[in-house]
């Protein structure tokens, strides 16, 4: 019959299914394949850096044929920088506390807390950072250059108003920044050590806690922050 309802196209029905809220699932299926391969990568680049590491070594550890890898990330370089992008980001979100805090003790002990954080559950994604930039960062300098000097450049602005204000000791605000990256990412950077002091045992939930309250007493009280004797 010509007033018959016909089916929707499959384009169209992908779209029907994206504005009821359930994704389409060849959309579904991509997201868990970039995911899971994006698991693997993160693991052998930070075991091999980029020079060692092969798309095959990842494809075998994702379990899947190097033709689908592939598919989804087209060379070893932009499967790379997507990793680098996505703990970039990461750390970009943890330091939104600077503009949602006026007050420094406020803003630099949820950075400290969520940097803390991000080095327990994204370590392989810091330790890739550390590689690349430790070899002159031949793949990545672009970044620095730009995104990185910009944002950087803007939570110094913070700082030295803070400084300003009174609110902290006059120090250089790139120092600052340089000693909690260094503290916070160290406990990603150099887990196994931190592990091998520990008795061969990852930290506990106890420990963690006790290493997030000193991190924060040590750089706080250091920088002479007003009002952080409640830490």
């Amino acid at each position: 019959m010509e007033h018959a309802l016909k089916k929707p196209a499959p384009r169209a029905a992908e779209k029907i299914r994206a504005k009821s809220g359930h994704p389409a699932p060849k959309a579904a299926i991509r997201r868990e394949k970039e995911a899971l391969i994006l698991k693997a990568a993160e693991e052998v680049f930070s075991e091999f850096g980029f020079r060692g590491a092969t798309t095959q070594m990842i494809a075998d550890r994702a379990g899947m044929p190097k033709a689908n890898l592939h598919y989804y990330f087209p060379t070893k370089l932009v499967l790379y920088r997507q990793i680098i992008e996505e703990i970039f980001s990461i750390w970009l979100e943890a330091a939104q506390s600077f503009d949602e805090n006026s007050d420094p003790v406020e803003a630099l002990s949820r950075y400290i807390d969520k940097k803390m954080e991000i080095s327990r559950s994204h370590p392989n994604g810091s330790k890739i950072w550390a590689n690349e930039v430790m070899h002159g960062a031949p793949i990545i300098q672009d970044y620095l250059e730009t995104t990185l000097r910009d944002w950087t450049d803007s939570r110094m602005a913070i700082i030295q108003r803070w400084i300003d204000d009174g609110l902290i000791d006059p120090i250089d605000p790139r120092h600052l920044l340089y000693m909690i990256w260094a503290t916070t990412q160290h406990y990603a950077d150099f887990v196994h050590q931190i592990n091998t002091l520990n008795g061969g045992k990852a930290l506990s939930d106890d420990q963690w806690n006790c290493a997030r309250r000193d991190v924060k007493i040590i750089i706080l009280k250091g920088i002479g922050a007003k009002g952080c004797g409640d830490l």
